[in-house]
């Protein structure tokens, strides 16, 4: 992970390591009515994956003066909505994937009414667990969490992506597709925490509204492009699953190099956007600079 100043990659590495902590208290804290259930909601979330969302919520927060305390329902809250969208977007009636995170996916580890119900369990945790805080912008926050997941987000994205299997789309409707399906959480990660620390007057939440708008753009594109690149092994996922599916890609439209080319020019939007951030900013900038360089 590259880095603006010494000591911003431990910064974020700190913030995951957070993340991870704060989700094995909510999934730890005590034991449900089924225990297979809990089995399967600690398989579907602990142990594995980048947490970016919290590390996103986490930054923007502190970014503009929130304490961590104060980040942990929400980052918690957001990874949960995403670990049950990954559940049941591996499930037969959507992907039909048997490798998530370098693992079978969990209707492959247990089966498949075990997993919709574990995606089930974890969307609601999640509200619960954003819930649980008091915070005088506490509406606010639980309104962006739905609206991120919701008709108008992710589950509006996820049903245009199922559609347009295999029919034409040209970069526009490919755009809109994706930042409905992985750009609204990311934009909500960074929208949660900047809610936590002020008001949604602050201009600065709308400047980090445009660095997310960017880098969540900039994230799946380059996750289209190491679909293309990358390897099953270093994925921790099926590589070359989306052309196998005769899905729409950045890579398949315009081409591998073009498809980088656009990811880096939102890399520079998303960093402009930082500017009135200033040194706050920085940590920031550096996750953003790893988003379109990893190999998974």
């Amino acid at each position: 992970m590259s880095a603006d100043q010494p000591g911003v990659a431990a910064v974020i590495d700190a913030a995951r390591s957070r993340s991870e902590h704060v989700l094995t208290g909510w999934l730890n804290r005590q034991n449900g009515s089924c225990a297979t259930l809990d089995d399967a909601l600690r398989y579907s979330v602990l142990g594995s994956g980048k947490r970016l969302r919290p590390v996103l919520v986490y930054l923007a927060g502190r970014a503009l003066g929130a304490e961590d305390d104060a980040l942990d329902a929400p980052a918690a809250a957001i990874e949960m909505i995403h670990a049950y969208s990954l559940v049941h977007d591996d499930l037969p009636a959507m992907d039909d994937d048997d490798l998530r995170r370098g693992r079978p996916t969990v209707h492959r580890a247990f089966d498949e009414p075990l997993a919709i119900l574990a995606g089930d369990a974890l969307q609601t945790l999640a509200f619960e667990a954003l819930a649980s805080r008091p915070h005088p912008r506490l509406a606010a926050l639980i309104t962006t969490l739905a609206q991120a997941a919701g008709r108008d987000g992710m589950a509006a994205g996820q049903a245009i992506d199922l559609g347009a299997v295999g029919a034409p789309m040209d970069l526009a409707a490919l755009q809109m597709m994706h930042q409905h399906k992985t750009g609204a959480l990311i934009r909500a990660a960074v929208r949660l925490g900047a809610l936590v620390a002020v008001e949604e007057s602050d201009p600065r939440v709308a400047a980090l509204d445009n660095y997310a708008a960017a880098m969540g753009l900039a994230f799946q594109i380059h996750d289209d492009v190491l679909d293309v690149t990358g390897d099953t092994r270093t994925l921790g996922k099926t590589s070359g699953a989306d052309a196998r599916r005769d899905k729409p890609t950045y890579p398949a439209l315009l081409g591998v190099a073009q498809a980088r080319e656009r990811a880096l020019h939102l890399l520079d939007e998303a960093l402009e956007a930082l500017q009135p951030l200033g040194e706050a900013g920085l940590p920031l900038a550096a996750l953003a600079r790893f988003m379109i360089d990893r190999d998974h």
